[in-house]
C-alpha cells in the first residue's frame, strides 16, 4: 500500500529530528527522554535510592532514564498497555491503566510502600477529532493523579502529560489542591506545534 503524503512528510520530519537522531546514537529507546532529562534538569526529580512509577511507559525511555537515576537501592515500576522489552532495574507491567484489575495489580506490586514520584507520558490513541482526543487525554490525567493521591509519600512528586484544552484549566485547579508547587514545562523536545505539556505538581500534601 503506497503511503499518504501525510505519512511521508512525518517520516521524513521523524528521520531528520535531532533528538531522534541524539536517541539512537545513545541508545535511548525514544526522544521522549530528552523531555525528562530537561525537566530533570532543571526540577532535579529523579533522586538516588526513590520510588518511582512510569505510566505509559513504553518504548521504555523515560524507566530507562529513571532506573540510572534512582540507582540499585532505587526501584522503578513501568507500566503500559503495550508489551515494553526487559531493562535493567525496571519492573515491567503490561496492562491498560483505565482498568481496575490493572490497577489493583500495580498497587499490589508496591507492597503498600510510598512511592517519591509518578510520571505519566499516558496519551489516548489520537482520532484527529479534538472533541473526542481531549477528553480522552484529560481523563488518562485524572487517572495518573488519582493514582498519585493513592500512592505518594507526603512530600512527593508527580509529572503528568497534558493536552492544552478543554479540562486542564480544571486539571490544574485540582493538582494546585494536592502539591504546594505546581508548573508547566514545555521541553525543547516536545513539538513546537503540539498542545502537548507537561503539568509538575511539588510537594503532594494530604488534600
Amino acid at each position: 500500500m503506497a503511503r499518504s503524503k501525510s505519512s511521508g512528510r512525518w517520516l521524513k520530519e521523524h528521520f531528520d529530528d535531532e533528538f531522534v537522531k541524539r536517541a539512537q546514537q545513545l541508545g535511548y529507546r525514544s526522544r521522549a527522554v530528552f523531555k525528562l532529562l530537561e525537566i530533570d534538569e532543571k526540577d532535579h526529580l529523579l533522586r538516588p535510592a526513590a520510588t518511582v512509577v512510569d505510566l505509559g511507559a513504553a518504548p521504555g525511555g523515560w524507566s530507562q532514564i529513571a532506573a540510572d537515576q534512582v540507582g540499585e537501592r532505587g526501584r522503578v515500576v513501568a507500566l503500559d498497555i503495550l508489551p515494553m522489552d526487559p531493562l535493567p532495574g525496571v519492573e515491567v507491567l503490561t496492562g491498560d491503566f483505565t482498568e481496575q484489575s490493572v490497577l489493583d495489580e500495580l498497587l499490589a506490586m508496591l507492597e503498600g510502600r510510598a512511592v517519591d514520584l509518578v510520571l505519566s507520558d499516558m496519551a489516548p490513541n489520537i482520532s484527529g477529532m479534538k472533541s473526542v482526543d481531549q477528553p480522552r487525554a484529560i481523563y488518562l490525567a485524572e487517572l495518573a493523579l488519582d493514582f498519585a493521591k493513592r500512592t505518594l509519600r507526603p512530600g512527593g512528586d508527580l509529572l503528568v502529560k497534558v493536552f492544552q484544552g478543554a479540562g486542564s484549566d480544571d486539571l490544574m485547579r485540582e493538582f494546585r489542591n494536592c502539591f504546594e508547587k505546581v508548573t508547566v514545562r514545555k521541553p525543547k523536545a516536545s513539538r513546537a506545534r503540539s498542545a502537548e505539556i507537561y503539568l509538575l505538581g511539588r510537594n503532594y500534601h494530604l488534600s
